[in-house]
């Protein structure tokens, strides 16, 4: 067996990994994440949640009018997938034939992520990955975060949402129906995702429902606190100014997960909804919500279930 080939065994162990035990990080701020490379000097990271498996990508059949990256579609076990080449669409390489994939499930849809190589699954506190805004970088769209190995090598976190959108478009956002009410309605939601910030406020904007949003959990939390204290100051329940708290799971600094805890651990938020809306669509992480508190759980991103979700909640 090659070096190659025991590190993907070993990866591939841990992936296949007690499940229960990988969910119950949710609420302790943590998650594990597969450090890969791309053939630069530089070390990227996926949530390991993200990955069903590690493999040889095989044959790719190539299609016409592929997207810019996308290197063709595999059959994998009988299932059929695009196969997306990360060191083309991060502007690392030209379109090397590399045949290390990692599989990954990603809003409900499975595809395959070309890399040089895997290296590791580690565990790293949300706390100390740090949000990529405004890095002077020429792959910052790309990165939605940075955390550092204990030996100070940087990794750096894709944001997937705006890799996919790039290579295939952003999702059309339908006729969502605006909501008929007598008085302003507001959702606070919070994502790291530029692409995700911006889909859901058009669907929040169609639907005439006013919004507020933060690029974290940690800023979420932050400024949730302060309405909070703003409202009982001044008597008034903060329902009457938040009627939906709308959060993603994987977020720099702290997670949906324990930005919901603190949410529901704090009696001024009685009646207020949380509705985790994360591209996390397998059944474990929708277990992981319920765990901590989460309401409702909508898969991204699907403009119609959303706003059917958030509909009823708000009238």
């Amino acid at each position: 067996m090659s070096y190659s080939e025991e590190m993907l065994s070993s990866v591939e162990d841990g992936l296949l990994g007690d499940i229960d035990a990988r969910a119950g990080l949710a609420g302790t701020n943590k998650m594990e994440i597969l450090l890969f490379n791309l053939g630069s000097e530089e070390k990227f990271g996926i949530n390991v949640f993200k990955v069903k498996e590690v493999s040889q990508a095989g044959k790719i059949t190539r299609t016409p009018n592929m997207p810019h990256g996308v290197d063709g579609i595999v059959s994998l076990r009988g299932h059929v997938m695009p196969v997306l080449n990360l060191a083309t669409l991060m502007g690392i390489a030209p379109s090397i034939p590399y045949q290390t994939m990692m599989v990954a499930e990603y809003n409900m849809h499975v595809l395959g992520f070309l890399v040089e190589s895997v290296d590791r699954i580690i565990r790293v506190d949300w706390e100390k990955v740090r949000p990529a805004d405004g890095m002077l970088s020429d792959k910052g769209a790309l990165i939605t975060a940075i955390t550092e190995l204990p030996d100070g090598t940087l990794v750096s976190l894709l944001d997937v949402e705006q890799i996919l959108s790039n290579a295939f478009g952003e999702a059309i956002v339908g006729n969502v129906e605006p909501i008929e009410s007598g008085h302003e309605l507001c959702v606070f939601f919070a994502d790291d995702s530029m692409v995700a910030r911006r889909k859901i406020a058009e669907v929040l904007d169609k639907m005439g429902v006013k919004h507020i949003q933060a690029n974290s959990g940690r800023e979420a939390w932050d400024r949730l606190k302060t309405m909070a204290d703003a409202a009982q100051s001044a008597g008034t329940p903060l329902h009457d100014q938040i009627q939906v708290i709308l959060t993603d799971a994987e977020m720099p600094e702290m997670d949906g997960y324990v930005l919901t805890q603190n949410i529901k651990a704090d009696h001024r938020f009685d009646g207020i909804p949380v509705v985790m809306h994360s591209s996390l669509s397998s059944d474990a992480n929708r277990a992981m919500g319920r765990r901590v508190g989460v309401d409702y759980y909508v898969s991204k991103f699907d403009s119609i279930v959303l706003s059917t979700t958030l509909r009823p909640l708000l009238i």
